[in-house]
Order: structure tokens, then sequence, then C-alpha cells
């Protein structure tokens, strides 16, 4: 049985290379389910239905309705990348107006394996709210991957998404399910 992997992404440079992470994943026996923020949904609209091909799922940005039924199946685990500054601190603070900030928020309370891969400027790095939101994912168990994991939270340049750490993120979500318990 395939485990299934949420990939959500912030609207950051490294987003425009997710294609080729999910093809990846999906090599390393994930199933893929696709998530974006709104911005990064915009910045890839032209690409969203080739996306939606290449999981086998459609890729969401918003909360479905009321009583819809929940499309995905359940995730084995949640790599969040690139996580930009704002989604980050949004998450770290439960602020759950962006869907992927509310599945992941929520994801803390259903104790499902997180990592959060930071791509962010160094003057917003710099700022004390970008500390204590990756104190506070960290204390609530989401691997956050920052310099104490060698891992520097910098602005890829757009013209080389292929530097952003992928393989990084994509390890360490592979041990977090392996490590997760079975119920």
């Amino acid at each position: 049985m395939k485990r299934t992997l949420y990939l959500f992404g912030s609207a950051a440079p490294p987003v425009f290379d997710v294609a080729r992470v999910i093809e990846e994943a999906q090599a390393d026996g994930w199933d893929v389910c696709l998530g974006l923020t709104p911005t990064a949904a915009r910045w890839l609209e032209d690409g969203l239905a080739g996306l939606a091909a290449l999981t086998g799922h459609p890729v969401r940005s918003r909360y479905g309705l009321p009583g819809e039924p929940d499309i995905w199946p359940e995730p084995d685990v949640i790599l969040v990348a690139p996580v930009t500054f704002d989604t980050l601190n949004q998450w770290a603070l439960g602020l759950t107006g962006k869907f992927v900030v509310g599945v992941v928020a929520e994801g803390i309370g259903r104790s499902i394996p997180m990592v959060a891969m930071p791509c962010a400027g160094g003057a917003l790095t710099a700022h004390p709210q970008f500390a204590r939101s990756v104190d506070t994912l960290r204390s609530a168990g989401v691997s956050v991957l920052c310099e104490e994991s060698g891992v520097t939270p910098r602005q890829w340049d757009s013209g080389a998404p292929d530097r952003f750490p992928w393989r990084i993120a994509l390890d360490e979500a592979a041990r977090l399910s392996e490590a997760r318990p079975t119920l």
C-alpha cells in the first residue's frame, strides 16, 4: 500500500519546481496530494491541470464547502515546502484563513507527522517572530528544517529553484513516516 504525502507549497520561487518534486516523491513510493497557498496557486495557474493529472488528485488551495466529502486520502505525512515567513507564522499562531494552514494547524492536533522547510530572506528570518514561530512548531512536534538541520532558510534565486534542498525535505518526510506508530 502506498504512503500518502501531502505536499503543501507557499509562494516562493522553489514552488516553480513542484512538478519535478512530485515526480521524485512518486519515484520514492508516495501518493502525492498537492496543496498550495492562494498566491502559489495563482503563480502556477497555467499548470494546475497538469499537476492534478500528475498526482491523480485535484490541486487544492481553498477550503471545500460544508458537507462536501474530503477528496484526498488521509496523509501519512505532510511536507510544507517552500513555507514562507507569512505561512509559517500563520501556522504557528493558528491563523487558519488559508486552506493549507488550516490543514497543518489541525494536523498538530491529529498527531500527523509534518516537515516544514522555510524559504525566507534574511531580513524576515531576523524578525523575532520567525524564531518564535519555529520554536512553537517544533514544540508541537513539527520537524522544521533550518540552520540546526543544515538548511539555511534564505530566499533562493527565482532562476535556480533546483538549489532548494528538496531531497533533504523528502528524506525527512520519509523518516517521519517510517517512525510513525501504526494504529
